[in-house]
């Protein structure tokens, strides 16, 4: 489809309004996530000239212009009644024990569900004053699909920001309870190398010696023995560091893959629906006041049904 233009002349009852409001309002088709984005891309003129910021306001008499390519388009986002499992909340975060098997945020193949969708279904609103990727409101981190447990939300601008930087700038402790296959040598190790994309396979991240980035990875095992006869261990894991899927990545090479993974875990014999793999503890500043708080999130039904199976490991 050719590209369109769609052209509005404010007048006195609009005027002071943010810019992508005043488009939501104009424009009742088009999601005010999505018209956030057209501005972005510099689709959307005021008197001719781009408008730089979605929240700049407009002015009676202004005439807007609005370049439409419905190639630009993606689903809407829109808001869903999803129960999020609430660990703590204030006025500038929310922290959840995501539950496994759901996705954090909207993308190909997943345009519903999601974390995100169920933020939009608590506030119709949320994210639009956030000023990021508006597909992810509000989400300083991430966690994998089939990975539960602690997943921090910012509320507003400020709250944004001083979090991702927390994150950057590694202010925060990051650790995680995962079941493995295998007995480690040691109760305790530390793995350090380089994680980059595997040289073959795109879609995989692997251990590298070029064109890497520094994964640091800590583990205490606070379990052995079997399940149905194979051995397996629960592993606390702290991570120093925030590689792409650097936790599975570092257990496979020490030949302890995550149970359930299954890209980097191989040929497991332990069937089980999805990588036990649980984001167990946080400690982050508070965005605000910069107060360091700790966070735990209970272990998921599957996961605790699988400890509760282990049976003693005697040589």
């Amino acid at each position: 489809m050719p590209e369109q233009t769609l052209k509005f002349k404010i007048d006195k009852k609009d005027a002071g309004k943010r810019l992508d409001k005043c488009l939501s309002e104009l424009m009742p088709d088009y999601s005010r996530s999505w018209l956030q984005k057209q501005i972005k891309r510099g689709k959307v003129l005021c008197n001719g000239d781009v408008c730089e910021s979605a929240r700049n306001p407009v002015v009676a008499g202004m005439t807007l212009a609005v370049h439409i390519n419905e190639a630009d388009s993606e689903p809407e986002l829109i808001g869903e009644s999803i129960d999020l499992p609430v660990i703590y909340e204030d006025d500038y975060m929310l922290l959840i024990n995501k539950p496994p098997d759901m996705v954090v945020h909207p993308a190909a193949g997943n345009w519903s569900g999601t974390v995100v969708n169920a933020l939009m279904g608590r506030d119709d609103d949320f994210g639009a004053d956030l000023d990021c990727d508006h597909m992810r409101p509000g989400i300083v981190h991430r966690l994998d699909k089939d990975t539960s447990g602690c997943l921090i939300v910012a509320k507003t601008r400020q709250a944004m920001a001083a979090l991702m930087q927390s994150f950057a700038h590694r202010k925060t402790k990051k650790t995680y309870v995962a079941l493995v296959q295998g007995i480690p040598e040691y109760h305790t190790g530390r793995i350090m190398n380089k994680i980059g994309r595997h040289p073959v396979n795109r879609k995989k991240m692997a251990v590298v010696e070029r064109n890497g980035k520094l994964a640091l990875t800590e583990y205490e095992l606070l379990e052995y023995g079997r399940i149905d006869g194979i051995p397996v261990s629960l592993m606390r894991i702290d991570i120093l560091t925030g590689r792409t899927h650097q936790i599975r990545v570092h257990m496979a090479s020490i030949k302890l893959p995550v149970l359930g993974d299954t890209l980097y875990g191989g040929n497991q014999k332990l069937p089980v629906t999805r990588q036990m793999l649980h984001a167990w503890k946080l400690c982050v500043p508070h965005p605000i006041s910069g107060e360091e708080m700790r966070f735990k999130a209970e272990w998921p039904e599957d996961f605790q049904d699988l400890v509760d199976r282990i049976e003693p490991y005697d040589d």
